[in-house]
């Protein structure tokens, strides 16, 4: 039971780690060391020029390699971009936190990352948005996080290119963008429980997020900011559901939505990665 104890501990930070595990963007801070985890998003959209929904479910599942590096991988399926559900594309995403200072109930931390997308999409607008597999391309940046006892902050901030073959074209360089700088600015509170006791004690954290993006070579749509309010409950230190709600603050992009609806869940299979000791022989 001591070593069930830890084990939460270490992947919730009692009441300090949880409110970083922000439903729209990642922290510094990585998964525990040895885990698997399976998760799936579902985005909900209402179309501005229809009325059905658009959806897209995201799956992937994520290996936490070692303290400092952990690895995504996932797919797209979504009708975004016609009638029926099909599959859109792939993702595989690698962090690295190169820098911790670690103090009693707070942290700084610091990472980068890099992406890279497949998507069967065409081109037909200019919001750059690799992470949910609208364009073909690679991104990486830099994350950096802080935490104070039940309040974390994060902020992120990304390069992304377009590779699609008509971006040598130059009817096509002047219609559309295929490079954008984004950031995210994330707040996290943890509401529940007020004095952590043990592992399975239900886990409620609250979450603001500033999502936005700039294109660079395309000046005639160069920017949006998104606001996404989101709650959180963690059940047993393993599983983990998000609900949050993402609109649009300002833009002067051609979008497909102005706002959206989003749930997901996750569990996590602690060291599901570790080596087991060899028996010894009877």
């Amino acid at each position: 039971m001591k070593q069930i104890l830890v084990v939460g501990f270490l992947l919730l930070g009692g009441t300090a780690f949880s409110q970083e595990l922000y439903p729209y963007s990642e922290p510094a801070s990585n998964m525990p060391a040895h885990s698997i985890s399976l998760k799936n998003t579902a985005v909900f959209h209402g179309d501005i020029h229809t009325a059905r929904t658009l959806q897209r479910y995201m799956p992937e599942v994520m290996f936490g390699l070692s303290k400092k590096w952990m690895l995504h991988a996932g797919v797209n399926v979504s009708n975004m971009h016609q009638q029926s559900l099909v599959w859109e594309g792939a993702r595989l995403y690698g962090k690295y936190r190169f820098y911790s200072n670690d103090e009693v109930h707070r942290h700084f931390r610091m990472a980068v990352f890099g992406a890279a997308t497949y998507s069967r999409n065409h081109l037909d607008h200019n919001e750059i948005n690799l992470a949910m597999g609208e364009q073909s391309g690679v991104q990486g940046g830099l994350i950096a996080t802080q935490l104070w006892n039940k309040f974390a902050l994060s902020a992120t901030a990304g390069w992304n290119e377009v590779l699609d073959d008509l971006r040598s074209d130059k009817i096509y360089r002047d219609r559309y963008a295929f490079q954008a700088v984004n950031y995210s600015l994330s707040a996290g509170y943890l509401l529940l429980p007020f004095e952590y006791k043990d592992y399975n004690q239900t886990n409620v954290n609250l979450y603001v997020e500033l999502l936005g993006g700039r294109n660079i070579n395309f000046p005639l749509e160069k920017y949006y900011v998104d606001l996404a309010p989101s709650v959180q409950a963690i059940f047993n230190s393993t599983a983990k559901l998000n609900v949050g709600y993402r609109f649009q603050l300002g833009s002067d992009i051609y979008r497909l939505t102005k706002n959206s609806f989003m749930i997901s869940f996750e569990y996590i299979f602690l060291d599901a990665l570790k080596k087991k000791a060899p028996s010894a022989e009877r």
